[in-house]
């Protein structure tokens, strides 16, 4: 038998209906004790009437006190805790003097036991209404520190989020810069159809880049055929030299992880790998499941580490004569971007293979979602013209 999803409410998502829930739980208990103790003590059952005029009493009292601790909540401490010893007094005294006149009316006594049943009721009554206006600071202190957790909590959310876009948003410029100039170069030299080309794919990667959500995720098909598109572009410039091979484990291709994840990495292999070399360099992107991660794998066959270039690889940024001339993406992008998305569940490594080459590996946990094909676009890779 299905069993219907149940989601609690919790009690104080309606202050409103959780005031008065309390306010009839409160009074409610408070006069079955008293009754009790007046039945226990042998009063007849019209003394119920009496406990009655006093809850009501109490209950009206309250209300009043709650408009005035309201306004006083939100005030400095000496504002608030000052009025406070003021009213509270004034509201015990006219709790107090009620009950005492109520009693004398049911009791019909003198001037003389007026006075004494106040005194007596007027420490009862004060127990009541300060135990009420302790519960009352307490409760909505309480509900104040909530909101602020709660809002402090958006806000980090926020930043994180913002911090995120930030990073996503630090595409290499000089992939534009450099496109741009080989799509002029095209156009000086009248080759009208590569230029074209790759003015089209250009178009399509950059229109990925700014529909999709910047903190949103994708599939690992997704991020594949993206960085195709990014490949295609960068071929037109590289031809054979840039030599590319995908080892796509099956089952990964479902896989979630941020969008353009990888192409700061294949950038980063292209000018330090690629644009060194005369015979160019194959770079490799694999993608694997191991337990319950998602391991992915970008290699190339360049230099590695012993290049003059090596530190510039690990941070991104080159020097020319001592004068920085490119901060790039770099790897330290890719290494925040991952701490703000996933925390310490999480793994980024560099590394040289015994074959050579550089590689990064990163491993996520393995997240799977269906994902509708119309809320993150599909890259289309447009068609050669010509």
């Amino acid at each position: 038998m299905a069993v219907l999803p149940f989601r609690p409410i919790p009690f104080f998502a309606n202050k409103n209906s959780a005031f008065w829930r309390l306010q009839a739980a409160g009074w409610a208990g408070a006069m079955l004790l008293r009754a009790a103790s007046g039945l226990a003590n042998s009063q007849p059952l019209s003394f119920l009437v009496l406990v009655l005029i006093s809850t009501a009493t109490g209950l009206s009292i309250t209300l009043i006190l709650s408009v005035v601790y309201r306004q006083l909540i939100s005030r400095r401490p000496l504002i608030t805790w000052g009025v406070t010893a003021l009213v509270l007094p004034l509201a015990v005294a006219l709790y107090a003097f009620i009950d005492t006149w109520v009693h004398g009316l049911y009791t019909g006594d003198s001037g003389a036991g007026f006075a004494q049943r106040f005194v007596g009721l007027f420490y009862l009554d004060a127990t009541l209404l300060l135990a009420w206006s302790a519960l009352y600071y307490m409760i909505n202190f309480f509900l104040q520190i909530e909101e602020q957790n709660d809002q402090l909590m958006q806000l980090e959310n926020q930043a994180t989020q913002a911090q995120l876009a930030m990073l996503r948003y630090q595409l290499n410029p000089h992939f534009l810069f450099n496109t741009l100039n080989s799509i002029s170069t095209l156009v000086l030299l009248k080759q009208t159809e590569p230029a074209n080309a790759m003015l089209s794919r250009l178009s399509s990667f950059l229109r990925y880049t700014l529909v999709n959500e910047p903190t949103g995720r994708v599939t690992v098909a997704q991020e594949i055929e993206t960085l195709k598109l990014y490949l295609e572009i960068e071929r037109m410039r590289f031809e054979e030299r840039l030599r590319t091979r995908f080892l796509i484990e099956p089952g990964t291709e479902a896989a979630l992880l941020p969008s353009l994840l990888l192409q700061p990495l294949v950038e980063n292999a292209i000018k330090y790998a690629v644009s060194p070399q005369e015979s160019g360099a194959e770079i490799t992107i694999a993608a694997q499941l191991v337990g319950p991660n998602l391991r992915i794998t970008v290699s190339d066959t360049g230099p590695g580490l012993h290049s003059g270039d090596a530190a510039n690889r690990l941070t991104g940024v080159t020097f020319d004569g001592g004068e920085q001339v490119s901060t790039g993406v770099g790897l330290a992008n890719i290494r925040d971007r991952l701490a703000q998305a996933y925390g310490e569940d999480h793994r980024f490594e560099t590394m040289e293979p015994a074959e050579g080459g550089f590689a990064v590996l990163i491993e996520l946990p393995f997240e799977r979602r269906e994902i509708p094909q119309s809320a993150i676009p599909t890259p289309q890779r447009p068609a050669l013209i010509g």
